[in-house]
């Protein structure tokens, strides 16, 4: 039996556009642009790469409810893997599902309409060859559960998030075994999952989860029964299972979503499916938007803008990207921050924040064995020039001073 050439990708969220302007000519978000480039890329290399399955492990959308346009952008996308007849299976995730049980999910109208070549998993199930248009594998599904529907499928009666979830990870861990035990052995096994997996890495996408974790275990996924386990809901793309069998794999969302992935590199992944002898190769996105997150801490007024236009990137990186600069610093070194300046600097950036982050003043410690009203004004004044950062020599011209000005009302009255 050759071998089955797959393509896994996950976490679209087509329409997440925390960042930037419309483009005139389509009117849709520039960032949602970003997002199709991406989808753009994965679908013409299935097309062109002539693969035998599409895995889509869950998140088209930023929620359930995505606007008629950006529906229509994603369906575009699928009709042509549909036209190009490439089997697809679309995985229900999170941001996919309704938190009201009976209520329709983000990608309904594929299985409503009877799309060709388009299968939407939604609720776990096993897929064998008649399923997945003669193809000589088998698929479990598990997609994302809804806290309402876990209530009723578990039967469970607490209230307690974290009860009802440990009871509906025993639940699919057994409904999952169950299945794997009645697959044919000869054939190829794959794991299509949308859930965390205990020892995963999280990514920045802390920022746009819903709800609560599904988490499975990672002696589920890594049962050397599968041949392969195609992951969604992470961002961040890793093999939970590297450099053993089966491969664990995340491919990570398409598009940085923001700052908290700015490091991360996106990608999708090609899948050489074959009984016991599986590979897969990384495909990096090769056209997303970079991201900056650069932080400096100022102490002292020695040349504050040189060393903040130094942080930044050579103009040539900084061109078309999202950055942001975080400036700590004292109070006392505001007027040495030429913002005008930075801004000029990243003239060219897709868009640039500026984040000023003045230090708050340290509170004045009192001895614990004084009180304030036990003080002289000249020791108050000491307490106050420490907690500063004042110079000494600078601390001793203005107690000069002071007292000057508090000798002479001294005299006025």
């Amino acid at each position: 039996m050759s071998a089955l050439k797959l393509l896994h990708f996950s976490d679209a969220h087509i329409d997440i556009a925390n960042y930037g302007r419309h483009d005139p000519q389509t009117g849709l978000p520039v960032r949602v642009l970003d997002f199709l480039k991406s989808l753009d890329e994965i679908v013409d290399t299935a097309i062109r790469e002539k693969v035998d399955l599409v895995l889509f492990t869950g998140d088209a959308y930023k929620d359930r409810n995505p606007a008629p346009t950006f529906q229509r952008e994603w369906g575009r996308r699928i009709m042509r893997l549909s036209k190009a007849r490439i089997p697809t299976l679309l995985l229900v995730g999170n941001h996919d599902l309704s938190p009201s049980l009976g209520r329709a999910h983000a990608m309904e109208e594929y299985n409503t309409l009877e799309i060709p070549y388009v299968r939407v998993l939604a609720k776990p199930e096993f897929l064998g060859p008649a399923d997945l248009w003669a193809l000589p594998l088998q698929v479990i599904a598990v997609p994302w559960v809804a806290r309402s529907q876990m209530l009723a499928f578990g039967n469970v009666s607490s209230t307690e998030s974290a009860e009802i979830y440990a009871h509906l990870e025993s639940l699919l861990g057994e409904q999952v075994k169950g299945f794997l035990d009645q697959a044919d052995a000869a054939l190829p096994i794959v794991l299509m999952a949308h859930a965390s997996v205990q020892g995963a890495i999280y990514g920045g996408e802390r920022s746009v989860m819903l709800g609560a974790d599904l988490v499975l275990s990672g002696s589920l996924v890594k049962d050397k029964r599968w041949d392969y386990v195609a992951l969604g809901h992470i961002h961040k793309a890793q093999d939970v299972n590297q450099n053993f069998k089966p491969p664990v794999v995340y491919p990570g969302s398409i598009e940085r979503v923001d700052f908290g992935e700015a490091r991360d590199d996106k990608f999708f992944v090609t899948v050489n499916l074959e009984k016991n002898a599986t590979t897969y190769q990384w495909r990096k996105l090769e056209h997303t938007r970079a991201f900056f997150d650069l932080r400096v801490p100022l102490t002292s007024p020695d040349d504050v803008m040189k060393t903040l236009l130094a942080k930044l990137p050579p103009q040539a990186k900084m061109k078309d990207a999202i950055v942001r600069l975080t400036i700590d610093y004292p109070r006392e070194l505001e007027p040495f921050l030429d913002e005008a300046t930075l801004r000029a600097a990243a003239a060219d950036t897709f868009e640039f924040h500026l984040v000023k982050r003045p230090q708050a003043e340290a509170r004045i410690r009192i001895p614990e064995d004084q009180r304030v009203g036990e003080l002289s004004a000249y020791q108050l004044l000491d307490l106050y020039w420490k907690s500063a950062h004042v110079d000494e020599s600078e601390a001793g011209a203005l107690n000069n001073l002071a007292k000057a000005v508090i000798e002479d009302n001294l005299v006025e009255d």
